[in-house]
């Protein structure tokens, strides 16, 4: 997100000493991946079979926490925000490590950068009164909310509503912040307002049948309201970077109205069924992790100040990503967990075979600069 206009611009903390903190979240993303990889039955190191009924909360808290987080704490330019993802992270670091048992005190970690990221996320909204400042501070809040329902001794999938509510709330502030290049009509933001009201709504009852449902349902409408509305709809049309996000992002909006299909038509997330893994990763890996590499071009230079320069490969691991979750579901549809196993690998593959990607475009984009400075230099 853009930085408020009244925050110091030289605030916060240098891209140097933000790359212990990606690193953590990293550390989140590592152990999560492995332990859903071993809930799918792949065999894993000691180390992370420990970890595999904490595979939700590493993803959510010791991952997209983390990185969401700083991300927003470098945006607002204040030194205290970045205790956010210190926290998050320190709790994916206990967790991974194992030196004590993760409960309570991962999640009470994982609830203090939640804690933090919602102060962070009022005092953008304290700044600028909006509709999207306040989707974002709704979506900020529901980490914590989750967080404290798992660490009261709910089960995690008590939890799950409120922690896919963070991250789809999040992704959707960001994307309605944009549409300042394409403004919406008045009757698409009061629209947007009442899928916003329905969320929040569903998520207070999702304790319910018709709480789930009314949530589900508007998930639904969200992603129909992103695909209509949507600057991306025509930024496909461009070229290099500018289509490659614009595929994400509608990439992302159909996942996100699959899972919320399945979830509607399943009744909820009722753990122990298919239609449970089906709805949970077409909206965390489709949707979610489709937004992630969309936007990863853009939020890296912007925390570390890295150039990434684009090539035609970073379709390699979207493309990976997409086949990926589409042969899960496939499995799950009913071809056999064979399918829905080998689709788990290969979302892991995705995540692993993007990270390398990003990773060599750092290196280029280092050289490009190093040999343009030699180029000025001889001049």
């Amino acid at each position: 997100m853009n930085r408020p206009a009244d925050a110091a611009p030289r605030a916060g903390l240098p891209p140097a000493w933000r790359v212990p903190l990606l690193m953590l979240g990293f550390v989140g993303l590592l152990f999560g991946t492995g332990a859903g990889l071993v809930r799918l039955g792949w065999p894993m190191p000691d180390a992370v079979a420990g970890v595999a009924a904490l595979h939700g909360p590493l993803m959510v808290g010791g991952f997209f926490g983390v990185v969401i987080a700083l991300e927003r704490a470098v945006a607002i330019g204040r030194y205290w925000a970045y205790t956010g993802p210190l926290l998050a992270g320190a709790g994916a670091l206990l967790t991974a490590t194992g030196a004590v048992p993760a409960m309570p005190w991962a999640a009470l970690l994982f609830l203090g950068g939640g804690l933090v990221f919602l102060a962070a996320s009022l005092d953008v909204l304290r700044r600028q009164r909006a509709l999207f400042t306040v989707t974002l501070a709704l979506g900020a809040a529901c980490w914590p909310v989750g967080t404290a329902l798992w660490l009261a001794g709910q089960p995690i999938v008590a939890a799950v509503p409120w922690w896919l509510a963070f991250l789809v709330l999040t992704i959707a502030g960001e994307r309605l912040e944009l549409s300042r290049f394409l403004p919406p009509s008045r009757g698409a933001k009061a629209a947007f307002g009442v899928i916003l009201a329905a969320t929040v709504a569903g998520l207070a009852a999702s304790g319910s049948p018709w709480g789930v449902l009314l949530y589900a349902a508007a998930l639904l409408a969200l992603s129909g309201w992103l695909l209509r509305q949507d600057i991306a709809r025509r930024t496909v049309r461009g070229r290099a970077l500018t289509r490659f996000i614009a595929v994400c992002l509608l990439a992302g909006y159909a996942w996100l109205a699959i899972g919320s299909l399945v979830a509607l038509f399943a009744g909820g997330f009722v753990p122990g069924m298919r239609s449970y893994d089906a709805a949970l990763h077409a909206l965390t890996l489709g949707f979610v992790f489709s937004m992630v590499f969309g936007h990863a071009a853009i939020i890296l230079p912007a925390v570390l100040r890295v150039t990434l320069p684009y090539r035609p490969s970073f379709y390699v691991p979207l493309v990976l990503l997409h086949a990926s979750v589409a042969i899960r579901l496939i499995g799950d549809a009913g071809a056999g967990y064979g399918w829905t196993k080998v689709g788990g690998l290969l979302n892991a593959v995705a995540l692993a075979v993007f990270i390398a990607t990003m990773l060599g475009a750092v290196v280029r984009g280092r050289r490009s600069r190093a040999q343009a400075s030699t180029g000025t230099a001889r001049a």
